[in-house]
């Protein structure tokens, strides 16, 4: 029996390559990827329902590295994706030759994206990834040159399958087929695919371009302010907001409140100065209950300690054309 290695997503088409290979008997185990830009829970998910051992790598901070600067550049936001699926391959393929697995495999398939999954694409995922001979796309194998894997009979490849396009009425009607029902709707599970995350991921890098997965992870939550060159305000919207903000401030940032009155929390990031601490302070202010006041007093708490700010809550029109 041959042993596999499967990257998961947890979506339709790396479900149905899982579920292919392990229909004809190879040894299935796969594989999920942690960034801040996607997790493991629809692949955890995914894999109990398939009953297959699953492997979770947190690849955050090389992933980062990448985002930044990637080989083969962007597709329509800030998504790299030959260069992700590349190295998804490469670090799985350490664990395969770790692990003694026969080949890898994913659940692209052929011109479904445009850009990252046509034949040029897909070969230049697999010589980037270092293990060109040693991967394999069942959803598309059928149409596609067939692999030293198949050749040497560690699938069979009669079985393999010839979809393409960017339709999924046959991945959708093969999985009736197979009785996979719980599976994802199409698209998602990238921020770096969404616009109006981009946006705020582009701007970081512009004003910040040796930002960590913490200030990654600051884009996610509520309202973002570009302040300056060097500064950004992140703004609770609701409690929730509030307390993912609580939670980052252990790191080298500052978190601003009103004093004595109800109001979201604000958090200042990048090398704020005094005059960017004092504009995050009316911004904050004025979503806050003391919007209407002519001043309120703020408390600034840093690693260092606490200051305290009294200012005048900016006009909504002024902090609504800082927004990111």
């Amino acid at each position: 029996m041959s042993k596999a290695l499967g990257l998961l997503s947890g979506g339709l088409d790396s479900s149905l390559a899982a579920l292919c290979m392990k229909r004809q008997g190879v040894d299935v185990t796969a594989i999920a990827f942690v960034t801040p830009f996607f997790g493991s829970s629809k692949a955890e998910r995914m894999a109990r329902q398939l009953d297959i051992p699953l492997i979770v790598e947190d690849i955050s901070k090389i992933h980062l590295d990448m985002v930044k600067d990637p080989h083969y550049g962007y597709g329509k936001n800030m998504n790299p994706c030959i260069d992700c699926h590349a190295m998804m391959f490469r670090l799985a393929g350490k664990i395969m030759v770790e692990q003694g697995f026969d080949f890898l495999f994913s659940g692209e398939v052929l011109g479904q994206r445009p850009m990252s999954q046509n034949s040029e694409a897909l070969r230049k995922v697999a010589n980037y990834s270092g293990h060109p001979d040693r991967i394999l796309r069942p959803m598309s194998a059928k149409i596609l040159p067939i692999t030293s894997i198949e050749e040497q009979g560690l699938v069979d490849r009669n079985q393999l399958l010839d979809i393409q396009g960017r339709s999924r009425r046959p991945q959708e009607a093969l999985a009736k087929e197979w009785g996979l029902t719980d599976f994802p709707s199409s698209g998602g599970g990238c921020l770096l695919t969404e616009i109006h995350f981009s946006d705020r991921l582009r701007d970081l890098f512009n004003h910040q371009p040796d930002c960590t997965v913490d200030d990654v992870e600051l884009l996610k939550i509520g309202r973002q302010f570009r302040l300056s060159m060097h500064a950004k305000l992140t703004l609770g919207r609701h409690q929730k907001d509030n307390e993912s903000i609580r939670q980052a401030a252990q790191g080298n940032y500052v978190v601003l409140r009103v004093i004595g009155l109800s109001g979201p929390l604000g958090l200042v990031s990048g090398q704020p100065v005094e005059d960017d601490l004092r504009v995050a302070a009316a911004i904050v202010a004025s979503y806050g209950k003391g919007k209407d006041q002519a001043e309120v007093e703020l408390l600034a708490e840093t690693a260092d300690g606490e200051q305290r700010f009294t200012v005048a809550p900016m006009p909504r029109s002024e902090s609504l054309g800082m927004i990111v």
